[in-house]
């Protein structure tokens, strides 16, 4: 084990090679956050970077596509704290589109990063996210118990992402949150054997009600055999073929 290792100030922007000269200009301000989030027309920044106005246009449409910045008529370029759900999601979409049945990977991953995660996010729960927990379970009943039934997908991806909501990792909430995004295009939300989502509820208020007695361990078991019942993708396309409901 390594001892006394002097603690390390972050390497400045232009040290990191992002081989565009719009993301180092953005990286930099991103160090400024008290900064105003315009960015300056790409004229007037053609001229600060020394970049033609055509290659800032590419590297605009980049840093748009990652998030980074919003391009609007009227109001102009402003850049936007940053989010690693974009990146995540426009690299898992390009797979999918792909081989759509790696789909069953990237869900494996995000179940072994919520386990790993399990114990510190539920730490920093408080009691308004407890109690919206319970909301969520009370309003999927609902869904599940009327006439018709309806399917409460809205429920189901906020439950999930309100135990993460207060991890203070940007990139953990952004793995999470490009699942569910995959979770909807590859059409999983429209599952709709009953007798699945009821049971999948059950362990949501079990886990619901673990949390709130503070029984961790409990609650983490409860997800753990709540994630083998998940369909895959697999799965997800023998019941299509059966005739069930999309």
């Amino acid at each position: 084990m390594i001892h006394n290792i002097p603690s390390q100030r972050p390497l400045p922007t232009r040290q990191l090679n992002l081989e565009s000269e719009l993301l180092d200009y953005l990286a930099e301000a991103s160090c400024q956050p008290e900064a105003d989030t315009r960015i300056p027309a790409l004229g007037q920044l053609s001229s600060e970077l020394h970049v033609s106005v055509s290659k800032l246009r590419e590297q605009l449409e980049v840093a748009r596509v990652l998030g980074l910045v919003t391009v609007r008529p009227r109001t102009g370029i402003h850049r936007q704290e940053f989010n690693f759900m974009s990146a995540v999601r426009l690299s898992l979409f390009f797979a999918l589109a792909g081989d759509i049945t790696l789909f069953d990977d990237y869900s494996d991953l995000r179940k072994h990063v919520e386990m790993s995660f399990w114990h510190e996010a539920v730490a920093r729960l408080t009691d308004d996210d407890k109690t919206r927990l319970r909301q969520l379970v009370a309003r999927a009943w609902e869904k599940l118990r009327g006439s018709p039934v309806r399917i409460p997908h809205a429920e189901h991806r906020e439950f999930h992402l309100t135990i993460f909501s207060k991890l203070d990792n940007v990139f953990v909430r952004g793995l999470l949150e490009a699942y569910w995004e995959a979770y909807e295009a590859v059409e999983l939300n429209k599952y709709a054997d009953l007798a699945y989502l009821s049971e999948v509820w059950s362990y949501h208020e079990r886990i619901t009600e673990d949390i709130i007695r503070g029984d961790v361990d409990s609650s983490l078991r409860a997800f753990e055999e709540h994630t083998k019942l998940l369909p895959s993708y697999h799965t997800h396309e023998e019941h299509r073929g059966n005739g069930a409901t999309r």
